[in-house]
């Protein structure tokens, strides 16, 4: 199972925030196999807002597929927040190309808890051989 912190919101108040806060500010993906969700991914700017799938569907690839929406959204790069204490996550971003850019205390999350920020850059384009136009 994932690293999850405490429970800081009621469901009320998440199904709130996702209706008026994400769904119109954030570009965001859903994978749903029929009427069922599985997962979902949020960009808001630059910044992978989040990234959420069902713990059941976990390790099927739907994650990298969110994950690639995402980034053809943004193709120049991505941010996010992870958790210090979140390992999986952090392995499946790194195993994305993200890397540590910045680390914080985590006063300045509603949880209090240490995050780390990651930035994914696409690689650089190849070179065209020499003497092409």
């Amino acid at each position: 199972m994932p690293y999850l912190p405490p429970r800081r919101r009621t469901q009320d108040e998440v199904t709130r925030w996702i209706r008026e806060i994400v769904l119109p500010q954030c570009h965001t993906v859903v994978a749903a196999r029929g009427a069922e969700i599985l997962g979902y991914a949020s960009v808001r700017d630059e910044l992978l807002d989040q990234l959420y799938l069902r713990p059941d569907v976990r390790r099927a690839g739907i994650g990298s597929l969110l994950l690639a929406a995402a980034q053809r959204h943004r193709p120049a790069g991505l941010s996010l927040h992870v958790f210090q204490l979140n390992a999986e996550a952090r392995a499946f971003y790194a195993h994305h190309g993200f890397r540590v850019v910045a680390t914080d205390d985590g006063s300045g999350n509603m949880e209090n808890l240490p995050q780390l920020t990651l930035r994914w850059t696409p690689p650089s384009a190849p070179l065209p051989p020499r003497g092409t136009p």
